[in-house]
């Protein structure tokens, strides 16, 4: 049971429900809407209110956000009327799409586009797949250890520079044998 009556009142009659009288209550309390938001004074503020708006409904319809969507909505809404029609051509044209996207957010069209975008990105990469190759980390470890071959000796032309000192020279060779 709950107690209906908010009074301190002791006289005042206390009517004790069962909660079928809920939705009736419930529908007295309307939610509030962007609507009853103060909006700015002047003309350019209003239409930067207005992009930002729109801005924040995109972002709230991608993360699924749905009740600050509408509350975007009916807020740009009443920014769009309150500013003259030439000027909001574009902003007009934005919140018709995402006022589309926000009325097909649980119907069955867009759960099959989402399918289909997903389909989509998976078949992309192209026709066959190849195998997955090894990280180089794994070949790594898998190849034993060979003899390190010496770099190949290179032809220095006529300069001025000590090959013997370098370990170029016949000399190198002599001392290694």
């Amino acid at each position: 049971m709950v107690r209906r009556s908010q009074s301190s009142n002791p006289r005042s009659t206390v009517v004790l429900t069962s909660g079928s009288d809920w939705g009736t209550r419930a529908a007295e309390q309307s939610r509030s809407s962007g609507a009853e938001l103060p909006l700015p004074r002047k003309q350019p503020a209003k239409l930067k209110a207005l992009r930002q708006t729109i801005g924040v409904i995109r972002t709230a319809l991608n993360a699924k956000r749905w009740h600050q969507a509408r509350f975007g909505l009916s807020r740009a809404q009443a920014l769009v009327n309150a500013l003259p029609a030439d000027l909001t051509t574009d902003e007009r044209a934005q919140l018709t799409a995402l006022r589309k996207k926000f009325a097909a957010r649980n119907t069955r069209a867009a759960a099959d586009a989402r399918k289909a975008k997903a389909a989509a990105l998976s078949k992309r990469s192209g026709g066959k797949r190849s195998a997955p190759k090894p990280s180089a980390k794994k070949s790594a470890t898998r190849k034993s250890p060979e003899k390190v071959s010496p770099a190949p000796v290179r032809e220095l032309g006529d300069r001025l520079i000590n090959r013997a000192a370098l370990g170029y020279g016949p000399e190198a060779q002599s001392r290694n044998q």
